[in-house]
Order: C-alpha cells, then sequence, then structure tokens
C-alpha cells in the first residue's frame, strides 16, 4: 500500500512538472521572440511593433490581450516591451490554476548610418 501511495505522489509531481515545462517552454520562447522583435525594429513605430507582439503571442497561442501590450521607444536605439497574460495550469488532474506571466524587454538596437 505504502508504494501505491509513493507512486501516486511522483505520478502527481510529475504530471505537474511536464504541466508547468509546457507553459514556461512557450513563455520563454514568446519572451524571446519579442526581443528579437524590439531589437530588430528597424523605423517600425511604436504601434507596428506592438502588432508584431500580438502576433507573435497569436502563432504562439497564448492569451495575450490587446491592452497589455506596452511599447515605448525612448530614444532611437533604446525600446521597451511589456505584456502579460494568464495561462491556466493543471497542477493536479481535475485541479486547474491561474498562472500569470510577464514579459519585459529592454531592447538597444544598433542605430545604422542612412545609405545616400
Amino acid at each position: 500500500m505504502k508504494t501505491l501511495i509513493k507512486l501516486a505522489l511522483v505520478a502527481i509531481v510529475a504530471n505537474a512538472t511536464w504541466h508547468l515545462f509546457v507553459v514556461y517552454s512557450a513563455h520563454y520562447k514568446f519572451k524571446d521572440a519579442v526581443q528579437y522583435a524590439a531589437q530588430s525594429r528597424g523605423k517600425k513605430t511604436d504601434e507596428q511593433l506592438r502588432q508584431e507582439v500580438l502576433g507573435i503571442a497569436t502563432q504562439a497561442e497564448l492569451p495575450v490581450d490587446e491592452e497589455t501590450v506596452k511599447v515605448q521607444r525612448l530614444d532611437q536605439t533604446h525600446t521597451t516591451v511589456d505584456a502579460s497574460y494568464t495561462r491556466t495550469v493543471e497542477l493536479v488532474p481535475g485541479f486547474t490554476y491561474p498562472w500569470p506571466f510577464t514579459v519585459h524587454v529592454d531592447a538597444y538596437t544598433k542605430v545604422l548610418p542612412d545609405s545616400k
């Protein structure tokens, strides 16, 4: 009987670990894609970059609301992007938990001279 209880606990922990791995993996992929988009924004406006971030979230199937994405160009080479969303994680079969995620990207781009 003790062995069955131990196996059940191991299964529950393994299940929770797997579900957390899946949502965190998607989160870090999203954050990396947003970082790349911000670093390579070129002459895009804040709104164009914001729409690109929303497109990345849609492609990754993340529930990012339009209102939570904030893009700000602080100067010619410095951009910040902030976003947040909540994913539902099933930690134990039959028990879900709303897990909040935030993304803050602080990116610098290299200024290339205008070609003539």
